[in-house]
């Protein structure tokens, strides 16, 4: 027995009921009989046809090429686009999302955070402006329906083999990474083929890339060209830590910062700290107010924002600069460390950005994200 939603196989997960057998392994996702979600959803279709989607800027010589070989291999098979923090990924997706609107066929964009649904859901408006783009989210599920629906991972459950191409953002976060019930959700919620995008694929896509199953696409440079910020570690005892970290943010007090700490009770001390001397922002998975905290400091020319891993992805600022604070603590794992760096250096007019470990403690994995990152720029197109 297989559940169609979750794709379990566990028998201990399934319960026989007064009208039939379910699932509990994905029960909080609605209570239905298996035969139920077999059902495949009926979406609406309202685009012609003849879609084409507009840019401000052209993609360069490198995206153009990765973006054409993913619309060709999107066909006949799932596509990892293995990309460095910046380098375009929504635009590399752009000729597949056309394609399948072209032959009037359904795309989901899904992602991890639900802060980000709604700003790509602008975005890709702004791209597909004859489509109709729905976000689905908290907040944001009065409307399910449209030509290409953008929405949080957790939201496929509403979608069982509704989608032509499904494009599933940052595999590896949470709350996807590591969870085999939003994985079947994503697989069955598509009918068609499925886009990884990400900066740090974990182990399972890249065995599946090994056994030839996904086809592996590689971008290691920014539109912008330049190269991608490496981290400098430096290495103090705890109090030496907070007086590195005063001296890097009266050195960069003209400047907008991000500090990353393991912690939320860490955010809140500290930023309680330094509010007494500068102007600080604190988020994290608990902030009320999120988005509107983040826009306001996107805003600003100069100041603090104190965060957890909350915003180590899906959030570009201009010209920010990067400290992560006790990079060394097991919370700032590989994959976390590298895209915290990568939001330093992402945009056209600050292309170059300053990204600073300050450790306690000799560490193996920020000394891995350092040589991956020099080896990435030493890289291009594969």
């Amino acid at each position: 027995m297989q559940c169609p939603r979750c794709l379990n196989t566990n028998k201990e997960f399934f319960y026989h009921g007064s009208r039939g057998w379910y699932c509990r392994k994905c029960i909080s996702f609605g209570r239905r009989m298996l035969e139920e979600i077999c059902e495949p959803i009926s979406l609406s279709t309202s685009t012609d046809g003849s879609e084409e989607y507009i840019m401000k800027y052209p993609l360069t010589r490198a995206q153009k090429e990765i973006s054409k070989t993913c619309a060709s291999f999107i066909k006949e098979m799932d596509v990892l686009l293995f990309c460095v923090c910046g380098a375009g990924k929504t635009e590399l997706v752009l000729e597949s999302i056309h394609q399948c609107l072209k032959q009037k066929k359904k795309v989901c964009f899904a992602i991890p955070r639900r802060q980000v649904v709604l700003e790509l859901q602008q975005r890709l408006s702004s791209y597909f402006p004859n489509a109709i783009v729905v976000a689905v989210c908290g907040g944001y599920t009065d409307i399910t329906d449209g030509d290409l629906i953008v929405c949080t991972t957790h939201q496929l459950y509403r979608y069982y083999q509704a989608f032509d191409l499904l494009i599933l953002d940052e595999p590896d976060a949470y709350p996807f990474k590591g969870n085999p019930v939003l994985h079947g959700i994503a697989k069955t919620s598509c009918k068609g083929h499925i886009i990884y995008l990400t900066a740090t694929p974990d182990q399972q896509l890249l065995k599946a890339v090994e056994r030839k199953e996904i086809a592996c696409l590689t971008l290691n440079e920014r539109p912008h060209g330049h190269p991608l910020p490496v981290p400098v570690i430096s290495i103090h005892t705890r109090f030496g830590m907070f007086i590195r970290l005063i001296q890097f943010l009266k050195k960069n007090q003209y400047k907008r910062i991000i500090v990353f700490v393991p912690t939320i009770r860490m955010a809140n001390l500290l930023g309680d700290i330094l509010k007494v001397m500068m102007d600080v922002s604190i988020c994290t998975s608990k902030t009320a107010n999120r988005d509107q905290i983040i826009e306001r400091y996107r805003r600003k020319k100069s100041g603090v924002m104190i965060a957890t891993t909350v915003l180590e992805r899906g959030v570009t600022i201009p010209g920010v600069i990067i400290c992560v604070y006790y990079a060394e603590h097991y919370v700032f794992d590989l994959s976390a460390q590298t895209q915290m760096a990568g939001r330093a250096g992402r945009t056209f007019e600050e292309p170059t950005g300053e990204v600073l470990f300050i450790q306690n403690e000799r560490s193996a994995i920020s000394e891995k994200c350092i040589a991956m990152i020099k080896e990435a720029n030493q890289g291009c197109v594969a």
